[in-house]
């Protein structure tokens, strides 16, 4: 079983993003080329940058930062809508050309400002459609020649990349990871993903999720490589358990007094994570689900607290349910970069 370990980069145009103690520059190219090379002197097989409408553009930080570093690896969150398919797939190419493969895609299908961008929300059935349909298109244009392509949603004719993604150890493409809670996501999911993220949720919710799509996947004739599972978590770690929960709970403090995030949506997967404090403020030893209730969104809903050895502890647990992907983070982010790379990947690689 072959693990992965990334870090985050938020990718923010305003600073303190979850905490983050960096305001000067804070996402500069100076301060995200550091993260960057640190993610690769730590232990670190690359980062997720973050994506949506009002942040600087997630696929030029990305570009930017692969070029000055040797082995990090963006996995570059991207729209639909946001991209055409065939734009995005040469894009992605011609840059996994340039890196020697180092390209990883994250498709993105939750809420946005689409209309700033001149994209319009259909309903859910709609939106996943569309989505499946940039995946599968986005393949095709990246391992074949000549594609022609009717859908709903896209069209191409007689299209043919130049370059083609990079193809190291028999790689045919930058692998394609995909998040989503509602029974449509699934089923793109299931069908088009090579990656299906996880967020925070308890052992026994991903063992649940990880069976019904493998399941589906059956069902639905998977044309690809067996679906894969990822985890992606904010991960708050010191020295002791003790130190790591009076850190954790003095952070949930300063979060109870700040004005909730207006821009948190509950969608299926979101919400799935809130209702988690219903059952306990902490889950499987040592799942916090208290940030939840103040604002915390995303992987910022739910934490897995402790020492290094604890939450290594978790996550081995996750492995063992089938996740082989795993995205972590907490802030300040530069020295949890380090922190974690040197205390906590070594435990996990172990």
């Amino acid at each position: 079983m072959t693990l992965e370990f990334l870090w985050y980069i938020p990718n923010q145009a305003e600073p303190g993003h979850r905490g983050d103690d960096v305001v000067d520059g804070h996402n500069g190219l100076g301060t995200l080329t550091a993260q960057a090379r640190a993610i690769e002197e730590h232990g670190w097989g690359g980062a997720l940058i973050g994506t949506g409408w009002g942040r600087p553009d997630t696929f030029t930080v990305a570009t930017a930062l692969a070029a000055r570093t040797t082995t990090f690896r963006p996995l570059i969150a991207v729209r639909p809508g946001y991209w055409r398919p065939a734009q995005f797939a040469s894009a992605a190419a011609t840059l996994d050309d340039l890196t020697g493969g180092r390209v990883l895609v994250n498709i993105v299908s939750g809420r946005d400002d689409l209309a700033a961008y001149g994209d319009a929300e259909g309903d859910q059935a709609q939106r996943y459609a569309r989505t499946g349909e940039f995946m599968r298109l986005v393949r095709r244009l990246w391992t074949e020649e000549r594609v022609t392509f009717r859908g709903e949603h896209f069209a191409v004719t007689a299209a043919t990349l130049a370059p083609r993604p990079a193809g190291p150890g028999g790689r045919r493409h930058p692998r394609l990871y995909f998040g989503g809670a509602s029974e449509a996501a699934e089923r793109v999911a299931a069908a088009e993903a090579d990656v299906q993220l996880f967020w925070g949720e308890p052992l026994d919710g991903v063992r649940e999720r990880i069976e019904r799509l493998r399941d589906l996947s059956a069902r639905l004739g998977r044309a690809h490589p067996p679906l894969e599972f990822g985890l992606r978590v904010t991960t708050v770690v010191r020295d002791t358990t003790a130190q790591a929960w009076a850190d954790a709970e003095a952070k949930v403090a300063a979060m109870a007094s700040a004005a909730p995030d207006p821009n948190r949506h509950a969608a299926v997967g979101q919400q799935r994570l809130l209702d988690l404090a219903a059952r306990g403020e902490v889950l499987d030893e040592n799942l916090y689900t208290a940030p939840g209730r103040y604002g915390g969104g995303g992987a910022g809903t739910t934490w897995l607290v402790g020492s290094a050895e604890d939450v290594a502890r978790a996550l081995r647990r996750y492995r063992d349910l089938g996740i082989t992907h795993f995205v972590l983070s907490d802030t300040p982010y530069l020295p949890e970069i380090r922190r974690q790379g040197d205390r906590l990947l070594p435990l996990l690689r172990g």
